[in-house]
């Protein structure tokens, strides 16, 4: 089987130290080319922020694509799009998180590759990264409320929860921008995901003005 996984550097190193069946030939690559999508048995997009929209004309191969906020439902794909979470530090876990309409197909893939994988709801931020973020979001009410420094916060969660991060090693991780957006989304339907005052001025500060 041949796999086709358009990635950046911090993505392929996560792809790569995965156990990965013998005989799977993955073909790591810049862009895609819809053109030449026949060469492969299954696509994978994980450069969420130049998600091109003729990927979606790809509807004769499973495609999986890192869109970590926007649902399948917000994007119009068609039933061969499965979404994953393709943020730093989630590649490399031992079981992924997808969103599809053809399960069958996507878990077909996945045996062939040898990962593992469960399906959840496509909603923003299916659940790890939810959860995360939301945890991200507490530690920065507790920053901003003296409750402990950033150190104090990583250590207890880490020796507290077994936590392989702190949620601001956590967040340096997946970045500011990607934990702001993801509340932002979720706060327009549910009131408890209300942004921390010191996280939403963390992202302006570093976030180019438009």
């Amino acid at each position: 089987m041949r796999v086709i996984i358009v990635a950046d550097e911090k993505q392929q190193k996560e792809i790569l130290s995965k156990n990965t069946n013998p005989g799977i030939k993955l073909i790591f690559a810049e862009n895609h080319s819809s053109s030449s999508i026949d060469d492969y048995d299954a696509v994978f997009y994980l450069i969420e922020t130049s998600f091109p929209q003729d990927i979606k004309r790809i509807s004769s191969k499973p495609v999986f694509i890192n869109s970590v906020i926007e649902t399948l439902k917000d994007l119009k794909l068609p039933d061969n799009f499965t979404r994953i979470n393709g943020w730093p530090g989630f590649l490399d876990r031992p079981l992924w998180e997808a969103a599809t309409i053809n399960t069958d197909a996507a878990s077909a893939i996945f045996k062939e590759l040898g990962w593992n994988i469960t399906f959840v709801k496509d909603e923003p931020g299916l659940v790890s990264a939810r959860i995360i973020s939301m945890i991200i979001n507490e530690a920065f009410f507790a920053l901003e409320e003296k409750i402990g420094s950033k150190e104090d916060i990583n250590i207890a969660m880490k020796l507290g929860t077994n936590y392989p991060y702190g949620p601001f090693e956590w967040q340096e991780k997946i970045g500011i921008e990607n934990i702001y957006l993801l509340l932002h989304k979720l706060l327009k339907t549910d009131k408890r995901y209300a942004i921390a005052p010191l996280l939403k001025n963390k992202y302006f500060e570093t976030t180019p003005a438009l």
